[in-house]
């Protein structure tokens, strides 16, 4: 890809450029430098992309579920085969190390394989003889087009979320990738095509607010599914809801992990290096408030701090644990949260604005920061930062604990780290939190239960993937029939008569 290279829509199975003189820059994280840009669409290129899945869904809609459900298995097997590929798409605009692109990826194929099930899945139901000679089923159909939005963090585990349940529904697509990391969406849409998918059912829309606004209030798109921040999941549930679509907005988090003191604190030191970290910590299930309960905080905060020592930020080209943030502003956001922590009176223990990275100078670096000390007064215990920052707060009881996380604005994920099973019952009947683990760092469920919070970190009533997903993706329908009897002057069942 060249600095000149303009990344576009895709729209009845074939790249569209749309008519939009604005664009915005792609960026490889790791080294700074353009890489492309990506098309912003007009409100008219939006409806241009809109009306091909709209003109694309009756023929798919009466697809029979064997044709769909094969093609879904077309499409899986093809992603099995070139996973690496994406996955480097991935590190190259996200920035994310290539173990965890290939970890998304994989991620998100798990619900292509659940998608792969829809014929069992839209199974309805029938009563025989409701009433005399009254028969009642009840039956799900697809919606028509609907709108995925996506966010940057997860440019292809997100969208799979969504889109094989949706398609193998019955429904059109329009994802709405985020234009910091574009190029994913197009490489899947380019191997729906390639596994037999027909013209305009998956198609990709590329823009900021304008394409957004077009998906949410235009008639002809009756659902969106949306990822991203707490600010835009109220907007966009309140938006499209008010246009009469059904929408599930997926928003922010502030997740715990609850340490007891019986805990296994090298279990625990582990799990918070990976779900503080990982992915640099740029996800929704990062855990970002360890709770650490009575006596047992010096010893964990020095077996998190050993371990955050030994881990290599850098290009995730490389033999990297954990790689740069996704742009400038969004590095100089995050090292502001723990200036201000600092200033506030926690105690930086692993420092990671003062990172050496194994990449160029000019890359979008910081490094794993532990804090400890922190009081629920401080920014960064309030605040979702979106980034390798983890902080460490002391309490003296269990309840000290499960106040902290019931008593915040998010409900998304958390996590208890104890060898009591009394006290993890207790606290996952107790806690108000959409997703639990226990001895779990990262409660992400698999594809066949649903993904989502509580609170402010879900407007809608409809979690993603799982029943719920395809649920939301469906509407039923109840259908009442009486046939008459032959012998009522129906059809003449007997055999022919000469008279």
């Amino acid at each position: 890809m060249t600095s000149t290279q303009t990344i576009g829509h895709w729209a009845d199975g074939k790249s569209f450029a749309g008519n939009s003189e604005r664009t915005a820059p792609v960026t490889n994280p790791a080294t700074g430098v353009v890489t492309g840009e990506v098309a912003l669409a007009t409100a008219e290129d939006a409806r241009a992309v809109i009306d091909a899945a709209a003109a694309a869904y009756p023929a798919w809609r009466d697809t029979s579920l064997a044709k769909r459900t094969a093609i879904l298995f077309n499409f899986r097997e093809l992603l099995n085969a070139r996973k690496a590929e994406l996955a480097a798409i991935i590190t190259a605009e996200h920035g994310k190390v290539l173990s965890d692109a290939l970890g998304e990826v994989s991620r998100g194929q798990e619900v292509v394989e659940f998608a792969c099930g829809i014929p069992h899945l839209l199974k309805g139901s029938m009563s025989e003889n409701a009433s005399t000679n009254v028969d009642v089923a009840s039956i799900r159909q697809p919606l028509g087009v609907v709108g995925v939005i996506a966010p940057f963090n997860f440019p292809a585990m997100v969208p799979m979320w969504f889109f094989p349940i949706a398609i193998a529904a019955g429904n059109t697509v329009v994802l709405k990738p985020s234009e910091k990391d574009p190029s994913a969406a197009l490489w899947m849409a380019e191997l729906w095509a390639e596994a037999g998918l027909p013209a305009g059912v998956f198609n990709v829309l590329q823009g900021d607010k304008v394409a957004v606004d077009e998906l949410l209030t235009n008639r002809g798109v009756k659902a969106v599914s949306f990822v991203g921040s707490t600010p835009i999941a109220q907007y966009v549930y309140a938006t499209g809801t008010a246009h009469g679509k059904r929408v599930q907005a997926l928003g922010g988090a502030k997740n715990h992990a609850v340490i007891l003191p019986d805990a296994d604190l090298d279990l625990a030191a582990d799990a918070m290096i990976n779900a503080g970290f990982g992915s640099a910590g740029e996800r929704c299930m990062a855990i970002s408030a360890c709770v650490a309960v009575g006596p047992i905080a010096d010893e964990l905060v020095a077996k998190i701090a050993e371990r955050a020592h030994t881990l290599k930020t850098g290009d995730g080209t490389r033999d990297s644990d954990m790689g740069p943030l996704v742009t400038r502003a969004h590095r100089d956001r995050v090292s502001s949260y723990v200036d201000a922590g600092e200033a506030d009176g926690a105690k930086v223990v692993v420092d990671g604005r003062t990172v050496t990275p194994d990449g160029a100078d000019e890359g979008f670096w910081l490094g794993p920061t532990l804090l400890d000390h922190v009081t629920p007064q401080m920014s960064v215990y309030t605040d979702e930062i979106f980034g390798p920052v983890l902080s460490v707060l002391r309490v003296d009881t269990y309840d000290e604990a499960l106040e902290l996380v019931n008593s915040g604005p998010f409900g998304n994920g958390t996590a208890i780290f104890t060898n009591d099973g009394g006290a993890a019952r207790r606290f996952q009947n107790e806690v108000e939190v959409g997703m639990v683990g226990i001895n779990v760092p990262i409660p992400v469920p698999t594809a066949y239960y649903s993904f989502g919070g509580w609170r402010s970190s879900l407007f809608g009533d409809t979690h993603a993937h799982g029943t719920e997903g395809v649920h939301f993706f469906t509407r039923g329908k109840v259908v009442t029939t009486r046939w008459q009897d032959p012998t009522h002057g129906g059809i003449n069942l007997g055999f022919p008569q000469n008279d």
